[in-house]
């Protein structure tokens, strides 16, 4: 059962379910947007995105969110996925991350765009 983030119950009043593709995308995006530090027993979790979101947007910027994400996806994902590609493009105040991997429990390429806004 992969329960769907963030945690809601579905239209029956039960915990909602969704697939395995989009739950590996939940655990992407929880994996991006938590700060290290945040998780109790896991002070190492996560890749700092949200503190370089009002950062000033700029290639800089994009470098250093490619390099933290591309670590941590490794480290904290790599049992389920392999990441092909993660590119990080700033433009204008908009950063935007699009990330290619296949799972590996199922062999499935997907290409999933994660956009945020920078300061």
């Amino acid at each position: 059962m992969d329960i769907d983030f963030p945690f809601h119950f579905d239209e029956r009043g039960r915990v909602a379910e969704t697939g395995y593709a989009n739950h590996v995308l939940d655990l992407i995006e929880q994996l991006l947007f938590t700060t290290p530090g945040e998780r109790v027993m896991r002070p190492d979790f996560g890749c700092g995105l949200l503190d370089l979101v009002f950062e000033p947007n700029s290639p800089e910027l994009a470098a250093a969110v490619q390099a933290s994400a591309e670590g941590a996806l490794h480290r904290w994902l790599g049992d389920l996925i392999t990441v092909q590609h993660l590119d990080v493009i700033a433009e204008e105040s908009t950063l935007r991350i699009e990330i290619g991997y296949v799972l590996l429990a199922t062999g499935e390429r997907r290409e999933d765009v994660i956009t945020g806004r920078a300061a």
